[in-house]
């Protein structure tokens, strides 16, 4: 990436000369108001239309239960004033999980959820009195070829090779994720009674939901046709609808950046093309499911899609485009759900790269309905009150925000415990330590 595109601006305007002079799509609008108004999903209340997005903190306890770290994390994502608190990945089964620190709900460790459920209300509520009650979302996951097991779908050689599969590694069989949609239900049943107010069938950067709607080459009953493409995500969603009173939502990947047939929302040439995802957004509707969270590609191969950075800390190519082109795609991509549902609520991505000029970007997707909420993953890693300075500053403190340097992401991929080592040097920076001395 040349110095140039990297973030420089030293003003909003600045900032608006760029997008003007590269003829991109990116509305401003300063109306921040809008993102302070509240939201009804059903019987609830959203209290603003700013989100927290689902980061995984790579330190759960040995059992899955949230460690102190986890604890910590979103205690302040609720002190910070986001109306909606997305959680992290959360393994479904032990078969599922990514690593020994990933969250695992479980019969066995119900109470411990059922604790941060109410850690995170109480706090909200303490700083902003008894009205205010965040949405509270758990991501269910199975990790996939990224997984403990490295369990995989077909074999695609970069996949394979990102995930150190062998090409002799056996694919999953139709019977094993037949067992997946059950262990999703019973697991939805788990989020339920810890109290929270929906749970995520994770369909997102290439773990096996997302995998499945790629699956061109598998056979059986789970690969080749569009119906079973979107089988595994769709069976599972009507499985928890019909057996857990929770709502439903997900994190969906739009698009994956991979030439079919080994991609989703691509052509054999790698570009763009989303007639299929159209017709799943379009099902997820039918279905009943209440949110769906936008994002793209797979951080494992291209992770400037769905998170663009100045800085890939060694963990990706460096990208031929700008960041803010990046950041013009996924709110392309936001748009473009946005038009293709009628009920359901959207929430975009990409943001976090603008710095303190990202509530006025913000503002202008609300004020021009391409989205009704806004997520932030690493601006709330790096600055927890986000929400709150929005809301009652107008404005957010450029000595506060993310500088996309990915060192978080270089944290988790390295199996340490991920947070801001910029933002929160005393927690995160001795894990990084620990990585370098090796």
């Amino acid at each position: 990436m040349k110095e140039k595109d990297k973030f420089k601006f030293k003003s909003l305007k600045e900032l608006e000369k760029k997008i003007d002079k590269l003829s991109l799509d990116i509305p401003i609008s300063k109306n921040l108001d809008i993102l302070k108004e509240k939201i009804k999903l059903g019987n609830r209340i959203i209290p603003n239309r700013l989100a927290v997005h689902p980061l995984e903190g790579t330190d759960a306890n040995q059992d899955g239960s949230p460690g102190k770290l986890t604890i910590r994390r979103y205690k302040r994502f609720a002190a910070g004033g986001a109306g909606l608190i997305w959680l992290e990945a959360v393994a479904a089964d032990e078969d599922g999980r990514a690593n020994n620190k990933q969250l695992l709900i479980k019969e066995n460790n119900l109470d411990s959820f059922k604790n941060l459920a109410v850690v995170m209300r109480d706090e909200a509520k303490n700083i902003y009195g008894d009205d205010f009650n965040p949405y509270l979302a758990v991501q269910l996951n199975h990790s996939g070829r990224y997984g403990v097991n490295n369990n995989i779908l077909f074999h695609h050689e970069l996949s394979d090779k990102s995930a150190g599969i062998s090409p002799d590694q056996e694919v999953m069989t139709d019977a094993e994720l037949e067992q997946v949609e059950d262990n999703f239900l019973r697991a939805s049943k788990l989020v339920k009674k810890a109290g929270f107010d929906a749970v995520d069938i994770k369909a997102c950067h290439r773990y096996l939901f997302s995998e499945a709607l790629a699956a061109h080459t598998r056979e059986g009953k789970y690969g080749g046709s569009y119906e079973n493409r979107t089988r595994l995500l769709k069976n599972t969603i009507r499985k928890v609808k019909e057996n857990v009173d929770i709502d439903i939502v997900v994190r969906l990947n739009v698009y994956d950046d991979i030439a079919y047939p080994y991609g989703w929302g691509t052509d054999e040439f790698g570009n763009m093309d989303l007639s299929e995802p159209k017709r799943l957004i379009e099902e997820l509707e039918d279905l009943g499911v209440k949110i769906i969270n936008i994002t793209a590609s797979t951080p494992y191969l291209k992770p400037y899609i769905n998170r663009p950075y100045d800085n890939s800390s060694g963990l990706g190519m460096e990208p031929d485009e700008t960041p803010i082109e990046g950041v013009e795609r996924l709110i392309k991509l936001t748009k473009f759900v946005s038009e293709t549902v009628d009920k359901c609520l959207v929430i975009g991505t990409g943001f976090s790269w603008l710095r303190e000029y990202a509530p006025y970007t913000a503002a202008g997707v609300v004020e021009k309905s391409w989205a009704d909420m806004i997520g932030f993953g690493r601006l709330a890693l790096a600055y927890p009150d986000f929400a709150k300075s929005i809301i009652k500053n107008n404005s957010l403190d450029k000595s506060k925000v993310c500088v996309s340097c990915s060192k978080c992401a270089y944290l988790k991929a390295h199996n340490k415990a991920s947070g801001c080592v910029v933002r929160d040097a005393e927690v995160y920076v001795p894990f990084l330590r620990e990585i370098i001395k090796k």
